[in-house]
């Protein structure tokens, strides 16, 4: 299996609540994030949202849909979100959220491999382009909440941290 270890650091100019709240409510996504097809309630969980289970649908640039459920098993409210994900992409995703200043810090850790053998036999070839497609899902997904809220979107940034962790462990 292909692994994929990805930072997205997203800086916006509005408060964190209302940043955190459109990022809880994963079921609201596809009317703001390009990108996000569909998103389904499979198990509501209990009233802090733990175990909620929902089901995910994306399409970004390539030619190609990927669905996966993420169980969410840790909520901090303002602070974190995580989960754990199973289907076409299996592992842990993490919502951190800060402040500073003015801004709202969000930074996204997605620590996945792929369970489809096609993305898998190809993944040494087509790694770059898989990582540029997350890339600009999480760009736009940026944009559209920094429109979504009315708010300037001050930095988006992402990091592969697999070939960062690569290349720390080649210099050594």
């Amino acid at each position: 299996m292909a692994d994929y270890h990805l930072l997205t650091i997203w800086r916006i100019e509005a408060p964190l609540e209302p940043v955190y709240s459109a990022i809880q409510n994963s079921l609201g996504w596809p009317d703001w994030w390009p990108g996000v097809q569909k998103v389904e309630q499979v198990v509501a969980g209990d009233a802090d949202g733990i175990d909620n289970v929902r089901r995910y649908v994306w399409k970004g640039s390539l030619p190609y849909r990927v669905v996966f459920e993420v169980r969410a098993t840790r909520i901090e409210n303002l602070d974190l979100i995580e989960g754990t994900a199973e289907g076409d992409l299996e592992g842990i995703g993490r919502w951190h959220f800060a402040r500073q200043g003015t801004l709202s810090i969000v930074r996204y850790e997605w620590h996945v491999r792929s369970t489809r053998w096609w993305m898998n036999l190809i993944a040494p070839f087509a790694r770059s382009l898989f990582i540029r497609n997350h890339t600009r899902i999480m760009a736009r997904g940026a944009e559209g909440l920094a429109r979504r809220l009315g708010a300037r979107l001050v930095s988006q940034e992402s990091i592969d941290l697999t070939a960062d962790t690569a290349l720390s462990r080649g210099a050594l």
